[in-house]
């Protein structure tokens, strides 16, 4: 238990401090203001990292792992996410309330991209569940994430992941992630066991 706090109040508060830069709407009579520049093109990404949804699962899960001081790879990142894609971290509290920190990549990687270069943070797919329907698939996956040198996962839980293919390629558009604690464990179908 003290492991999930511990990873909660850390991925909390890195990712706090994109929400407190929320800013109150302006005063009536201010200016107009302009419309935010253009989105830009993702990076191009190998074909290989897009062409199935086995190979984008697999780029999600090896981008975001590597041993201490292993820079990341975050061109390779930006290149399987859609431009309107989002990335959400929820879980419980301290207080046992239950939070949620929606980001796109850029506030996911300077958010907490440092922490994962700093512990040698590495996450494996365990198990998956997938609903597909023409271009449109969902999965629920089951990870282990892993400090460096441990051989036990300090945490598990579920990436919840919308993929769209928009006729050469797959995207992703969500990446919805839950830790599982002592009092929500991870139930069998989820982990690949079958009774």
């Amino acid at each position: 238990m003290r492991n999930i706090n511990f990873c909660l109040t850390i991925t909390f508060a890195f990712f706090s401090s994109i929400s407190a830069c929320a800013v109150a709407p302006p005063p009536a009579d201010a200016p107009p203001v302009p419309a935010p520049a253009a989105t830009p093109e993702a990076p191009l990404a190998a074909p290989e990292d897009v062409a199935t949804i086995d190979g984008i699962v697999a780029a999600l899960y090896d981008v975001i792992s590597g041993g201490v001081g292993e820079p990341r790879d975050w061109d390779r990142m930006r290149s399987l996410f859609h431009s309107d894609a989002r990335m959400i971290a929820t879980g419980p509290a301290p207080d046992g309330s239950q939070r949620m920190q929606a980001m796109d990549v850029e506030g996911y990687i300077t958010g907490g991209g440092d922490m994962l270069v700093e512990i040698g943070f590495v996450e494996l797919e365990i198990a998956r569940t997938m609903e597909r329907w023409g271009n449109i698939a969902h999965l629920f996956s089951t990870y282990e994430a892993f400090r460096e040198m441990e051989t036990e996962p300090f945490l598990r839980g579920i990436n919840s992941i919308q993929l769209w293919n928009d006729g050469s390629r797959w995207w992703i558009l969500t990446v919805l992630w839950e830790p599982e604690t002592p009092d929500n464990p991870l139930p069998p179908r989820y982990l690949g066991e079958t009774g």
